[in-house]
């Protein structure tokens, strides 16, 4: 099989290819374009955490010629007053906190605050920028700029340490630590800012890429947007080493080699992913989350949407152990545990699909009979001070090939071990995974990777055991429907799951429904298909091996037949939406 994989997917913007600029002198023709029609003139620059500030102000200084800047972050609380008020959601452990329900004028000081105000207010004539997280609040100004960021942006700069979190100045705090800030408080308070400034933004600039920024007008980003929002499209896939890294995605997907292998690819995850928008010769990375918030109903469903909110349930993403080694041996929280501790609407209910397998490979999953809990307590407390834990006499080791489905409920012991690719299937709250026995292994940093038995023991579901675990999470192929060329069969979720997956084989066209939910697919079988519209709603979509995709619940009907080299040969998608 060739592979194809595209690393970075694009989507024409139709009717707006020339509205881009890029660099900062393009830009500052345009904002200038704007404004010089006053005496006085402000202009707000909006800043998600861990934008570049000084570029920017460095970038467009020169074509603005602003008489005062003034960054409002000088206006927020005294940094101790606000480590004290976010301390019981950032908790002292590594990895989790509790969601917290902050706004961005939480953290301010009404009365610095009201003192920039004043300072802008004095002034007469000339141009004023205000800039940072939080500039809206000082003024909406006479043009509102919002200066964005991809998450994995984000973590770029964690990592190398140009960037800690936001007012934490802690640029060399543990990696786990600064993304548990980021994603317990920061980026909650910086989505619920940007969410409500939608009616007011005038410009988008993407800053993603060191000293080459790139604009758009809100209007085209919002017209980009419903485009999207009504045809198939990927989002842009990104990979990253681990511990137990294998060598399938750096082989088969052309990646750059690594010091360490790749373990985690990441393409079918809104929070996470991001958008690459066409604009004729300039293209925009924008976080995919802003496709959720601006185009809920559209992407999701009403039915969806009226239950999740703007949040996309639904994730794909690749775990590579291939010539690895083992996951480590975890359990994912309960809905009312989730809630309880950590704030979570709902958890990480998940599923192994096995893209591909070495001879050999296998898969824990569930609890072997007459498992005493506190003797297996007991011994994984044991191996955190050195004694090897003996996963092989409490879990249940299947074997697994190309194309099996293991279904894991929270709440079940699991693990891949290692020779397997699995696209894992699952629901959206992915950092709550609990681990219980890492292999005595320390991670790339250097440092443990943390265990969490103490959660873990409260959630393992003791009675999945061997026949149960047998019986509703292995091997549940279900046929449901076939035609000439084409069969559909239900391959899980189990009955736990809010997530349904269904797999068609095909050598034929093949009609999916649209069924009030977002459809998210991937190419598991087959070099290459296309996606068309019945009634030419949408141009027709080319898909690889391997490619996760997204169908909008507008769509509603679509077909995908082989094509190029698949042409003639018996391919397969795997689909997961919501459960009716």
């Amino acid at each position: 099989m060739t592979i194809t994989y595209n690393k970075k997917p694009s989507i024409l913007i139709q009717g707006n290819e020339q509205e881009a600029r890029r660099g900062y002198m393009d830009i500052g023709e345009v904002l200038n374009a704007r404004l010089h029609k006053k005496q006085k003139e402000v202009i707000v620059i909006e800043c998600y955490p861990g934008v570049r500030k000084q570029e920017i102000l460095e970038g467009l200084q020169p074509y603005l010629q602003p008489s005062v800047v003034i960054d409002v972050e000088a206006a927020t609380m005294d940094a101790a007053e606000m480590e004290s008020m976010l301390e019981r959601y950032l908790t002292d452990d590594r990895v989790f906190g509790y969601m917290s329900p902050f706004h961005i004028e939480d953290l301010y000081d009404p009365l610095k605050l009201a003192k920039l105000k004043e300072q802008v207010d004095a002034v007469s004539e000339g141009t004023v920028i205000l800039i940072g997280f939080g500039a809206s609040l000082v003024s909406k100004g006479d043009l509102i700029v919002y200066a964005d960021i991809t998450r994995w942006e984000i973590q770029l700069r964690y990592r190398s340490k140009e960037f800690g979190n936001w007012l934490a100045h802690n640029e060399n705090e543990d990696m786990l630590r600064k993304y548990k800030r980021g994603y317990f408080y920061e980026w909650r308070m910086a989505d619920r800012l940007k969410r409500s400034l939608f009616q007011h933004i005038d410009y988008y600039l993407d800053t993603n890429v060191k000293d080459d920024p790139k604009l758009v007008s809100w209007e085209s980003l919002l017209d980009g947007m419903e485009q999207i929002a009504r045809r198939p499209f990927r989002l842009v896939p990104y990979f990253d080493p681990g511990v137990w890294g294998g060598t399938w995605l750096e082989e088969k997907m052309s990646l750059e080699p690594k010091e360490h292998p790749y373990a985690w690819g990441f393409d079918g995850v809104p929070e996470e992913n991001s958008l690459c928008l066409d604009f004729g010769s300039i293209q925009l990375d924008v976080p995919a989350i802003n496709l959720v918030f601006l185009q809920p109903k559209s992407l999701l469903g009403e039915r969806v949407y009226a239950r999740f909110g703007a949040e996309f349930p639904i994730r794909f993403d690749f775990l590579d152990t291939v010539g690895g080694q083992h996951l480590s041996l975890q359990v994912h929280p309960t809905t009312d545990y989730i809630r309880n501790q950590f704030g979570m609407s709902y958890t990480q209910d998940e599923s192994y699909y096995i893209l591909d397998a070495k001879p050999g490979a296998e898969v824990y999953l569930g609890l072997k009979d007459d498992v005493v809990p506190e003797q297996m307590i007991d011994d994984l407390r044991k191996a955190e001070q050195g004694v090897p834990f003996p996963a092989e006499q409490y879990v249940n080791i299947f074997p697994a090939v190309k194309h099996d489905h293991f279904l894991i409920p929270a709440g079940t012991v699991h693990c891949s071990g290692s020779d397997c690719m699995v696209l894992e299937i699952s629901a959206t709250p992915y950092i709550f995974t609990f681990k219980l026995w890492d292999w005595d292994r320390v991670g790339l940093d250097g440092k443990p990777r943390p265990v969490h038995i103490e959660h873990g023991e409260k959630v393992i579901q003791w009675d999945r055991t061997t026949a149960w675990t047998e019986k509703e999470l292995v091997g549940r192929v279900e046929p449901v429907a076939e035609g000439e060329g084409w069969r559909e069969e239900r391959t899980g979720l189990h009955e736990f799951e809010f997530i349904e997956t269904r797999r068609h084989w095909f050598s034929e066209p093949v009609l999916h429904e649209g069924n009030g939910s977002v459809h998210v697919l991937n190419l598991v079988e087959g070099d290459k298909a296309v996606v068309e519209s019945p009634e030419g709603l949408f141009e027709p979509f080319i898909i690889h091996y391997a490619e996760t995709f997204i169908i909008p619940a507008s769509v509603g009907q679509y077909v995908i037949k082989p094509a190029g080299p698949s042409i003639g040969k018996t391919i397969a998608t795997i689909k997961a939406f919501v459960k009716g």
